[in-house]
């Protein structure tokens, strides 16, 4: 008689979203693995743990902090798991109260962003490059934190703010002319987006490109995906499974290496663009035999 598996607890790194919430509250549950959840409200913050302390067995990841782990050797492979995607066009704001602007007019001008290596700043830089003509080399990007990733040093085209400057603040007042806000939302405020129609554009770009923009996919341990390969199969099912009972709350979820191959494909060659990562990787060498192969 074969000799049974025993469940292996994996440290997992994955917040609370309505695709994620039955995995999360224990309604999607297997023999074979359990979750030791981090405490962790907006799951960013233990990005920095992930990459540099490899603190987590699984997690999410948002893709460009996944791309530079690949590109410096960390032991992370990903899973064809959408965990987070949206729409990126309505990120970028500037105050009206200080005049017109569009996009158009960013050359020579100040734009902040949490990180340069942020995620949604590279989508919005393609975005910009790509359809509005607007050499990014030729703005001043102004940050306020590190990469998660500690190997990369920022490109000559990117300084920090003043000690103690806020995003926001910084824009109100002036200092900066446009701003790129990730899980912050300046609606409500006097700041307008930059690119007009934000939602309508955004749809249209999804129709041509593959889908809505990604922002974290899930990742593993080489190592978990080599010892224990039907365990990582078990994760995906239960991640599909979750996502099924929230799917009419969460666009832009999929799963499979066709539902993402497109966007990953148009998210490195920004990411290369930018100067983030070092070469173009193709998007089969993201994965491993073993998560290349789920569906």
């Amino acid at each position: 008689m074969p000799e049974t598996q025993t469940a292996l607890t994996l440290q997992t790194l994955l917040a609370l979203y309505p695709n994620t919430r039955a995995l999360r509250n224990g309604e999607v549950q297997s023999p074979l693995v359990n979750f030791a959840f981090a405490d962790v409200k907006t799951a960013n913050k233990a990005f920095k743990a992930l990459v540099r302390e490899e603190k987590f067995d699984l997690g999410e990841l948002a893709i460009v902090t996944f791309l530079q782990a690949k590109a410096y050797g960390k032991p992370y492979v990903l899973m064809p798991a959408v965990v987070v995607a949206r729409g990126q066009h309505h990120t970028i704001f500037y105050n009206p109260e200080r005049g017109p602007l569009n996009p158009r007019d960013l050359v020579g001008r100040k734009v902040g962003v949490r990180a340069y290596t942020q995620t949604t700043g590279a989508w919005v830089r393609g975005f910009l490059e790509e359809d509005y003509g607007v050499d990014f080399r030729r703005v001043h990007w102004i940050t306020f934190e590190d990469p998660h990733v500690a190997d990369f040093s920022d490109p000559p085209w990117v300084e920090r703010a003043p000690q103690g400057g806020q995003l926001f603040q910084m824009l109100i007042d002036g200092e900066i002319d446009a701003a790129i806000f990730g899980s912050e939302n300046p609606e409500g405020t006097p700041l307008k987006p930059l690119i007009p129609n934000a939602a309508a554009v955004a749809a249209h770009w999804a129709g041509e490109h593959g889908g809505v923009p990604i922002n974290h996919m899930m990742v593993i341990k080489e190592s978990v995906t080599q010892s224990r390969p039907e365990l990582v199969r078990e994760v995906y099912r239960m991640l599909k499974e979750s996502a099924a009972a929230g799917r009419s709350e969460s666009p832009g979820v999929r799963f499979g290496l066709e539902a993402v191959r497109d966007s990953l494909e148009v998210i490195i060659r920004y990411s290369e663009r930018q100067g983030l990562i070092p070469r173009r990787f193709s998007v089969n060498e993201l994965f491993n035999d073993v998560t290349r192969s789920l569906d």
